[in-house]
């Protein structure tokens, strides 16, 4: 790919990529941009192909950082840091720390937290080595559970808006992973009265999981999941699954991204949702309750304000579904006015110096 190019394209600041001798740590860390703050983005562990997908997925990754950073209000730019392995044996605790020397040299530039394929544990080894670092145990600790409770608000504001109600009860879902995420979710729709709910993964693991904490979820082939007759399609995997070839199967009238870069192109594929007359509730939105939760860890942890912040989640989606509407665009498209207008006003009173 050409890097710099795209670099250019969609205005990031910095790509660095590190390698640990000892370890056998390889990564690449992305800041897209720290208009409204330091860039805060967690670290994903993942057995890339080559290294030319390992600096997209950093690239795509950190951008959509900076967009749900800024649609969430909070005062953070977008970074992400992808590391190129085995999660299932590459981690170790001189790994980690190792890690989080390439992060404090970063001088406070970018703040990790947990992703895919890591964990509060490796959280703390990192913190040896540096202080910025969140989702640390006894602090916001694992994210999962508050991202999943922000997905269930933003998917009742899609139903809300999709059919003038936004009640749980009685409607179905189909559930595209089902790891933390996804599990949790599961459990807060079953808990408001979840009609069915289908469900895919490719980690037996967690099918098994699922098919031990709720046996009345109907598991189904992960290339049937899109086709499902239901009323909301959640997906908790990795980004990219909606396209070109999966969009004409999808059945459900709403699409909570939940998982991160859902479109594998946001432009032509939010155009394709929007042409089927499905509502598209956009993933860097909805998946926020995460990072509003870390965020917390740097202000002073009060579990109370980040359930309150959480909530916002429905609101926010509310109001651009109504920009979508009022412009006539893709969701997606709204939901890139709704964070870019943020940044261009606090980037428009950050034009005067003022020393702190």
């Amino acid at each position: 790919m050409n890097t710099f190019k795209y670099m250019e394209k969609y205005g990031y600041e910095q790509l660095v990529l590190f390698h640990d001798k000892e370890t056998g740590l390889k990564g690449i860390t992305c800041i897209h941009d720290t208009t409204l703050g330091p860039s805060l983005g967690g670290t994903r562990i993942w057995n890339y192909e080559n290294e030319d997908d390992a600096i997209l997925d950093a690239l795509r990754l950190a951008r959509g950082m900076t967009y749900k950073n800024a649609a969430a209000g909070l005062n953070l730019g977008g970074g992400k840091t992808v590391i190129i392995g085995d999660a299932n044996t590459c981690k170790s605790e001189a790994f980690f720390r190792a890690f989080g020397r390439f992060v404090q040299s970063l001088n406070g530039r970018y703040i990790t937290a947990e992703d895919v394929n890591t964990t509060t544990k490796d959280m703390a080894y990192i913190k040896m080595e540096t202080d910025h670092v969140v989702g640390l145990e006894g602090k916001s600790g694992d994210p999962s559970p508050i991202t999943a409770l922000g997905a269930f608000h933003g998917i009742r504001a899609a139903l809300k808006h999709k059919f003038g109600n936004d009640e749980i009860k009685g409607r179905s879902f189909a559930i595209q992973g089902v790891g933390k995420t996804g599990h949790y979710l599961m459990n807060y729709l079953y808990e408001a009265g979840a009609k069915t709910i289908y469900f895919t993964d490719i980690n037996e693991k967690a099918i098994d999981i699922i098919k031990k904490d709720h046996p009345e979820a109907i598991y189904v082939k992960p290339d049937d999941i899109y086709s499902m007759k239901v009323d909301v399609f959640a997906p908790c995997a990795l980004g990219g699954i909606l396209n070109s070839k999966t969009i004409p199967l999808i059945e459900a009238p709403i699409v909570a991204g939940i998982a991160n870069n859902v479109l594998q192109d946001e432009v032509k594929d939010s155009k394709e949702l929007k042409k089927k007359g499905i509502l598209y509730a956009p993933d860097f939105v909805i998946n926020a309750g995460g990072v509003i939760n870390v965020y917390h860890e740097l202000k002073g942890y009060i579990k109370e304000d980040v359930m309150n912040d959480v909530k916002k989640i429905y609101d926010r989606l509310i109001e651009i579904f109504k920009i979508a509407e009022v412009e006539d665009v893709p969701t997606q498209k709204a939901a890139n006015i709704f964070a870019e207008n943020r940044i261009k006003q606090i980037h428009n009173i950050h034009h005067n110096y003022i020393p702190r």
